[in-house]
């Protein structure tokens, strides 16, 4: 698990509820569980600092980062599509983008990240729009026009557009490699577990989780094959997500109280 990755979770499912901030010396704390070291959260504090995640600020307890509001608006996005038991369905359009040229890799990404397909070089479709889409394409300088559309032969068209746009049978099976990986790690917690484990396997199941925001365009149920994996696989993320969440939060709480008793307890910002 990587340093930078693992603020974003902690910060988007812990500290954004609590103020979005936290003192250097309980993001420490707090990764520590993990297997992160010190200087690796650091250096990971420092370039999210440069790339407009995290602000600086003086605390009571010490140096700490603040949540910028462009941070803020993409946690609360994703955590929306982490959290989405409850996802409203679908009205049978797609929002169909055609480029004027190419995008670059770190741009696809982000419309990747949307829940954007490719239909080939310069077209892209989703089931749903985002409106941070024109933001992307603006900042990318790449012409585009953008449609609302229905395809004339209903789902069983719009199916044959999904196949093409997504690879629906690598993303089963990852699906159902989540479930086999994960199980073991949130079945080993019970009611004789400490705080700290459930904490360490919520951590877990929810930043292999997060993977999916970047791979799942989250399609409506018409569009996807019977019995799909993801569907049984959020069930399962739902029920336990839900069951270690209270141990977890009582071990973030202590955590973020004794640093704050504490003051700056094992890290040194300079």
């Amino acid at each position: 698990m990587q340093a930078r990755s693992a603020l974003f979770d902690l910060y988007g499912d812990y500290l954004r509820p609590r103020g979005g901030r936290a003192p250097v010396a309980a993001l420490v704390k707090l990764l520590a569980p993990l297997g992160i070291a010190p200087p690796a959260v650091r250096t990971a504090v420092s370039r999210m600092v440069r790339q407009g995640w995290l602000h600086p600020l003086r605390l009571v307890s010490g140096p700490g980062y603040l949540l910028t509001p462009k941070a803020a608006r993409r946690l609360d996005e994703a955590a929306a599509r982490i959290y989405r038991t409850g996802r409203s369905g679908w009205d049978g359009r797609f929002d169909l983008i055609l480029l004027h040229g190419p995008l670059a890799k770190k741009d696809a990404n982000r419309l990747s990240f949307l829940g954007y397909g490719t239909l080939g070089d310069h077209a892209w479709v989703a089931p749903r729009s985002a409106d941070e889409v024109d933001t992307v394409l603006v900042d990318a300088g790449v012409g585009y026009e953008r449609f609302s559309a229905a395809h004339a032969a209903g789902s069983p068209g719009a199916s044959e557009v999904v196949g093409k746009a997504w690879d629906l049978p690598s993303l089963a099976s990852s699906y159902e490699t989540f479930v086999a990986d994960l199980r073991p790690v949130v079945s080993a917690v019970n009611a004789r577990s400490s705080d700290e484990e459930a904490y360490a396997a919520r951590f877990r199941l929810v930043h292999a989780w997060r993977s999916f925001l970047f791979r799942d365009p989250q399609l409506p149920p018409s569009l996807l094959p019977p019995r799909w994996p993801g569907a049984s696989a959020a069930g399962f993320f739902d029920r336990h997500a839900t069951r270690l969440r209270p141990a977890a939060d009582r071990y973030v709480e202590r955590c973020l109280q004794s640093v704050s008793r504490g003051g700056r307890v094992g890290f040194s910002d300079t």
